[in-house]
């Protein structure tokens, strides 16, 4: 059984985690699969959103700790420079929008790469988890990055800390959660979003996505000067010709992702 599988439906690349009987628990091997099917998604033309979700009960437990003991098993550097920290960088480098369909607990590591994620979705049975702190770690896969940015300072050092288990409902008052759906209600809803996302103007919002990055880190006045940049690379596409004249007809647009 393929730790990783992947399909393509209506422009949708669906990524799902798939060791179900581990909780999704990373290993070497699911890391590197997840790594290549993101670049297929980042390749593929006829992709234009992806969808990052788990198989049966958990999104994710984060890392698998029997490979973390396993004496052949790779070093902790490893673990972040080949496996997550790639993860982060080509989530946030993919000029597609991603979208993080948490469909169960998503603790440690897969806690932080839902959290990268451009939209992040959850069933009402999710729950995050910064567990990192209960065996003595510090939270990686950029968790002290885009946790204090989500949630701010305080709320991200509590939770960094004590490890709580947060509810989807709560992590969604946080700001950590775009929105929480119904259990029975959640593959649909997932599923209505990520088509909306597939059929936008694919190029417009990989530069939102692009600006988003930069703001990390630019002064405003370097942030303004990329959206001038941006905005004009943005202007000389098809779908944007394509929304103006449809908003001037009054109908509705069929974006190309060109």
């Amino acid at each position: 059984m393929d730790a990783v599988i992947i399909e393509v439906k209506n422009s949708i690349g669906f990524i799902t985690l798939n060791r179900p009987d581990k909780f999704n628990a990373f290993n070497r091997n699911m890391a590197l699969l997840f790594q290549k099917f993101l670049d297929q998604c980042a390749s593929d033309p006829l992709i234009r959103c992806v969808v990052i979700t788990g198989n049966g009960k958990a999104f994710s437990a984060g890392q698998d700790l029997s490979e973390v003991v396993d004496p052949e098993g790779p070093s902790m550097k490893q673990i972040l420079s080949e496996h997550y920290n790639p993860i982060i960088q080509k989530i946030r480098a993919l000029q597609k929008p991603v979208v993080a369909a948490v469909n169960g607990v998503a603790a440690g590591a897969a806690a932080n790469i839902a959290l990268c994620c451009d939209v992040v979705l959850a069933s009402n049975s999710a729950a995050f988890i910064q567990a990192f702190s209960k065996i003595g770690l510090i939270p990686d896969s950029g968790g002290t990055f885009f946790l204090p940015r989500l949630v701010g300072w305080q709320k991200a050092s509590a939770l960094s800390m004590l490890g709580e288990k947060i509810s989807a409902s709560d992590a969604e008052k946080m700001g950590m959660v775009y929105k929480v759906f119904a259990e029975d209600s959640f593959a649909e809803e997932v599923n209505n979003i990520a088509a909306l996302l597939a059929s936008m103007p694919t190029k417009g919002l990989a530069f939102t996505k692009e600006a988003l990055n930069h703001s990390l880190s630019n002064t405003m006045e370097q942030q303004l000067n990329l959206e001038d940049r941006l905005q004009q690379q943005a202007s000389e596409t098809y779908d944007y010709k394509e929304g103006v004249q449809a908003f001037l007809e009054k109908r509705k647009p069929t974006f190309k992702g060109a």
